[in-house]
């Protein structure tokens, strides 16, 4: 499952890197804080491996940007750990201003507006007494 946040990144930590049997590794973490309604939450994102560490290198801390990322989880004695996995960053879409032809412009052109009712609408006398709604 792929998910999507677009935030700012407050702090990033350190690069960790060692050796497995697989070869070496490398990954480092960073918080992003996001709009969460009328609040501001946090997460803490992972790049995992070298190309994603690099990656994330070009981007410093205040910087906006949307990360993809997966949700993983694994067991270790008893323990369940849950990280989110980025595979993708780039720089936060801006919000575009709206094109000058995209709406019309309505503001010389004066709002409809209903004439008032008069006596004349009224309904007849007749028409209310045949009326069996209870109100």
């Amino acid at each position: 499952m792929a998910l999507e946040l677009e935030g700012t990144i407050r702090t990033k930590l350190s690069v960790q890197s060692g050796a497995s049997a697989r070869g070496p590794w490398a990954k480092q973490e960073f918080v992003l804080d996001y709009p969460d309604g009328n609040y501001t939450a946090q997460a803490c994102l992972m790049a995992w491996g070298q190309e994603k560490v690099q990656e994330l290198s070009k981007y410093q801390i205040g910087d906006k940007v949307k990360v993809s990322f997966n949700v993983k989880s694994r067991e270790y004695n008893g323990r369940w750990y849950t990280d989110l996995q980025i595979w993708r960053i780039a720089p936060a879409s801006q919000p575009s201003a709206p094109a000058a032809s995209a709406a019309p412009d309505y503001g010389s052109v004066p709002a409809f507006q209903a004439p008032a009712p008069t006596v004349e609408d009224m309904p007849a006398e007749s028409s209310m007494e045949e009326d069996d709604l209870p109100f």
